[in-house]
């Protein structure tokens, strides 16, 4: 077993994604549930979270609703399947400043949440340039950067400008620049916690969306196939996909898409009564399952 356990948690989601969004050119295919999840890895010393689901109390849940959002429920329900509560959540990696992974910041009131600086000045930049770029902030809530901004007031705004090991022992952060976003990063665990380690998980945020962003779309292809929405560029897409392959020996499944359905095809899991999906990653000694 190694240091941590992690596990995906679903707090709402798409009934029927369009699948163009998910796989680029696959236009005219139909629709696929895409679940909207944030990660919880927890240790012997505490829990971070991977993003923080989105802020339905305000614009945020405007934008769900746009985008047909369903069953949204609070990080201390979704939590709670994990006996954790958000006030034992003392770190927190903000993968990107989509609102559905940066909007619930007020829900951790003891954290300390780190982020691209080019991924929050971009967007502020973004939010200046007036109406005619608003495809920009398609996916953004304006609320959120100033929610964010406000972090730095506090003191629990951590800024990291690249790459950086070892934020949290074994875990380390990944700059994806000019890809899905302007600052988008990327998660790797270093479960046994070695610098040349045989058990990293990749938490990928949506630097890929599912599994055929990583292998192709037929058995046997092995091509890299960018997500649907780039602010950056596509080509980086693929650059980082190939570099996040290349942390776990290029084994598929352990780079994990947060918004894959098939995680359930692949790791075990359960529905929780307010029917939404637990995946259980790896388990930390001395872990319970919370899937079985």
């Amino acid at each position: 077993m190694g240091a941590y356990s992690i596990w995906v948690l679903e707090y709402s989601y798409v009934k029927k994604y369009h699948q163009s969004g998910v796989i680029y050119g696959a236009h005219n295919e139909g629709y696929r549930k895409l679940p909207y999840c944030y990660v919880l890895i927890k240790g012997p010393n505490g829990a971070a979270m991977v993003d923080v689901g989105y802020n339905n109390k305000d614009y945020g849940g405007v934008m769900a609703r746009n985008f047909g959002v369903e069953n949204w429920h609070p990080a201390r329900t979704v939590l709670a399947e994990c006996g954790v509560t958000p006030e034992q959540v003392s770190d927190v990696f903000i993968t990107h400043a989509h609102f559905d992974h940066l909007g619930g910041t007020d829900d951790f009131p003891k954290a300390t949440f780190h982020i691209q600086e080019k991924e929050l000045s971009k967007w502020i930049w973004a939010m200046s340039m007036g109406p005619q770029f608003k495809w920009l902030m398609a996916a953004t809530d304006p609320g959120d950067i100033m929610r964010a901004v406000d972090l730095a007031r506090q003191g629990r705004l951590s800024v990291i400008d690249g790459d950086r090991q070892d934020v949290v022992p074994g875990i380390d952060l990944y700059a994806a620049f000019d890809s899905h976003t302007w600052g988008s990063m990327y998660v790797a665990v270093r479960n046994d916690k070695k610098q040349d380690s045989s058990d990293t998980w990749v938490l990928a945020g949506d630097l890929v969306y599912c599994f055929e962003n990583l292998r192709g779309r037929k058995e046997g292809d092995n091509t890299y196939i960018p997500v649907g929405l780039a602010v950056g560029s596509q080509t980086n897409l693929l650059l980082t996909t190939h570099k996040m392959l290349g942390l776990v020996g290029h084994e598929v499944k352990r780079v994990i898409p947060i918004h894959e359905e098939g995680l359930k095809d692949t790791f075990p899991s359960r529905i929780t009564k307010e029917g939404l999906r637990i995946t259980e990653l790896c388990l930390g000694e001395g872990e319970t399952s919370r899937v079985h």
